[in-house]
């Protein structure tokens, strides 16, 4: 994936999440995230999140399940989660899952 314009609906949900979220957007960057290399630092992004919040972990979490269904989620987490973040999620997944 060379461009932005060529992203998917897996990379787009977890771009959309790491761009709206205020945590995530932190680390959207080549360090990280290399959209022309179509690599995610999952291993770093793990590392970094440890000391964070249960609900910035779910938003961690969910990012990368909806770029890679290897990466586990569990929904259930979601409770953790304020109005705005679960706005946030629900935009993702329907981002992620859309058909048509």
């Amino acid at each position: 994936m060379s461009t932005l314009s060529a992203l998917d609906r897996y990379w787009s949900s977890m771009l959309y999440l790491f761009s709206h979220h205020n945590k995530l957007s932190r680390y959207m960057n080549s360090d990280y995230i290399d959209i022309p290399a179509g690599t995610v630092n999952i291993p770093k992004l793990k590392q970094v999140a440890k000391p964070w919040s249960n609900s910035e972990k779910f938003m961690l979490n969910l990012a990368l399940h909806l770029f890679n269904e290897r990466n586990k989620v569990n929904l259930s987490d979601m409770d953790h989660l304020d109005a705005n973040n679960s706005k946030l999620a629900f935009n993702a997944m329907q981002i992620r899952f859309q058909r048509g």
